[in-house]
Parts: C-alpha cells; structure tokens; sequence
C-alpha cells in the first residue's frame, strides 16, 4: 500500500500531453486554449465615447465657454467626424468613434439643448471625460489568454473580438466508464431488494463533463472469462479506461486480475487514505490508462475528483491552482491514513473560506455528497485536526 503522495506522482507520471484540435468558437466553451491569443488590434480600437451627450475642446470650456453650437451628430459605428469649430460642439452617442479636434464628453443630464445651442448647466468637468482611449486596455499584440485556459464566457468575448471564429484547444480523450456487480440494474429499472441502481457512471462522467470530456458506459457481471473478454475490446477502442467496482479482495473481484492477464501493467493497488482505499491504477503496452476504482459510492466519487480529474487536467494542459481552507472545527481521525473528509464552505467576512465538516454513513453514503461543497484532505500522521488549520480542499459542488 503505498501513500497518496505518491499514488498521485505515479499518475501524473503516467499522463501523456493531449493532441491539438481545432473547433469552431460556438463550441469552444469549456474547451482547454492550445494557443496564445494576442490582441489584433487595440483595445478599445479607437478613442470611443462612453456617455450620450456632446463632444468639445476642453480648451474653451477652460476660457470660459458654456454654449456650443451643434455642428452634427456621431452615431456609433458610423465614420469619425471632425469638428470644425473648436468653439462649437458634436452630439456623440455611446460607442461612437470621439470627433477630431474634440477630447472631453458632457452627459447629456448635465446640458440644455435649445435651437442647436448645447448649454453646460454644470460648473466643473474633467478633461478627457466619459472618453475610452486607444489602446488603455490592451495595446496590439499584447497577450490576452495563455495556453492552458479554459474556455469560460469571458473568453468566448475575447476570442471573438479577435476575429478568432476557430479555435485551436486541446483534443479530449475517448474515454469507456465501465461499472461491475450482479447487484447493479440500469438507472429505469425497479431494483429487486438484493439490487441497487447503477449511480457510479453517472457521477463520474458528471465530473468529466465540466471538462467537456464525454465518456461512453458499460457493465460487467461478475463473471472472470466475461470481465477479461470485454475488457480486452474496450482497450483496444478506448484511451482511458474507469472502471467501478470489483478491485477489492472479495471472491468476486476478478478486475485486478483480468487486468494484468491482458498485459495491463499494476503501477499501484491500495493507498493509504480513506475513503478509496482499494484504488487501482495502470497502464496498457499500447498506453492506454487504466482507473479502477473502488464501487462503494463515495470512495469511487472521491477518487475521480482527487485522481481522475487531477489527471485529465494535466493531460488536457490545463491550468489550474490548488486551493486551501482553514478547518471550521476540530476533527479527531486515528487510523493512519489521509482522510478525505466532506465539508461545506463558509465565506467569512474576513474574507477567508472555512470548511465545515459534514458527517455521513460511511462511503455507501451517496445522498451525503450532496450537502458537500468539497473534499478537504486531511494528512496522515496526526490523529487531530484543529479549528483553524489550514489544509487543501477539492471542490465537488460549486452551487
């Protein structure tokens, strides 16, 4: 049994970079960014107008001038205008291109307009107002999103201001969720007293989706010749194999085997935490990766987020930063392992997160997952925890 230090060196050891692929921008969200994204031209590309009203030259508001006589109008997205009088002023609309020869917009709250005359009623205004410069975002050619971004909704705006209608991200793996167990009946049936539904595949390619990772199903019996035969089609067809159910060292947990009479090559079984334990994981000749996870509802989930998706992160290039919150109250654990432990999360008004822990019944306890917001790791060696401590957390339910 080795540690989850470790566990989670050997995985990530074992994750090969993704392809690249290129999709259109309407379905790009969610997707991991395989390119640099630099500014094709300046942000904002021209002085643009940020208020209805009209456009002067400060320089006669500051000898004194109050009244302007309105020259035109500039609508947004029409060509820029000029003023030709400098003592006169340009209705501007928001979003219109600022007029040649003018710098300062007045709202029009803050005129009276009568017989093309636009008055100030207003005693002070600043020079260059309501104006959004050339390039006081972002001058050309600057970096705007890195390689290994997710996709979200601000960057689908980004993208598209840049003219990028395709989009070069990393490709996802064909991935095969693979349930086990006599017990286990498809999620429309009504199961008889010795069965349960199946729920683990839908958990798991739940985590996979904020990845926009798809994952095709399967089950197995409890039958070793069947569990070998299918299996050894399933590597063929997939690139990543997740399996739940049949790893632990019950007479009828026949995957370890099957697994390692088809070539598949043990890189561990068994971690020092709790839940998920009996953890399985290895590698095909042809570089296929295998998950065997637990069946017991929690330990498969708690694996998946701490190990899978750790995993697919790292495959897909993606970007991400650990996160941390102090302990809400104390916890006393003595077996030495890392505990897992479920927790909601408080925001406090000092501006810190605080992980409150959520007992439930053990890792059959499916319905418990639902009141977590994450999974706090608690390290072994210690068998308390205090209010206060500071330990990693993995988000399971952001809502």
């Amino acid at each position: 049994m080795i540690s989850v230090e470790e566990a989670l060196e050997i995985v990530l050891e074992h994750c090969p970079s993704a392809q690249i692929d290129s999709v259109e921008l309407v379905r790009a969200q969610g997707r991991i960014l395989a390119e640099d994204i630099h500014a094709d031209r300046s942000f904002p590309p021209f002085d643009r107008v940020t208020m209805d009203g009209i456009a002067i030259d400060y320089s006669k508001f500051r000898e004194g001038i109050r009244a302007y006589p309105i020259e035109a109008i500039a609508a947004a997205g029409a060509p820029k205008k000029t003023l030709s009088q400098t003592n006169h002023c340009i209705e501007v609309m928001t979003g219109a291109i600022m007029p040649e020869n003018a710098d300062t917009v007045i709202r029009y709250e803050d005129l009276k307009i009568k017989d093309g005359v636009a008055l100030i009623t207003i005693d002070e205004i600043t020079h260059r107002q309501n104006v959004h410069f050339q390039g006081s975002d972002r001058a050309k050619g600057n970096l705007l999103l890195e390689t290994g971004k997710r996709i979200n909704a601000p960057e689908l705006g980004v993208l598209a201001t840049c003219g990028k209608s395709v989009v070069k991200v990393y490709s996802t793996p064909k991935v095969a969720i693979i349930s086990s167990g006599d017990e286990l009946v498809d999620v429309e049936q009504i199961p008889q007293l010795h069965q349960i539904r199946k729920s683990n595949n839908y958990s798991i390619a739940g985590v996979l989706h904020t990845l926009q990772v798809r994952a095709e199903a399967f089950h197995l019996p409890d039958n070793r010749e069947m569990i070998q035969h299918e299996l050894s089609k399933l590597i063929n067809q997939y690139d990543v194999l997740i399996l739940s159910g049949g790893v632990s060292m019950g007479k009828f947990d026949y995957i370890p085997d099957a697994l390692e009479s088809l070539g598949v090559k043990k890189l561990f079984h068994k971690v020092k935490q709790r839940p998920g334990k009996p953890f399985w994981f290895g590698i095909s000749g042809e570089g296929k990766t295998i998950f065997a996870l637990p069946g017991n509802p929690v330990s498969s989930f708690m694996c998946t987020i701490k190990y899978v998706r750790t995993w697919m992160l790292k495959h897909l290039n993606a970007k991400a930063s650990p996160l941390f919150a102090e302990l809400a109250s104390d916890i006393h654990f003595k077996p030495d392992l890392n505990y897992f432990v479920q927790v909601s999360l408080i925001y406090g008004q000092d501006g810190k997160m605080r992980a409150q822990p959520i007992e439930g019944n053990g890792s059959g306890d499916l319905a418990n997952l639902t009141e977590a917001k994450a999974f706090m790791e608690l390290p072994r060696g210690k068998d308390r925890y205090l209010k206060g401590e500071c330990y990693p957390i993995y988000i399971i339910n952001p809502q």
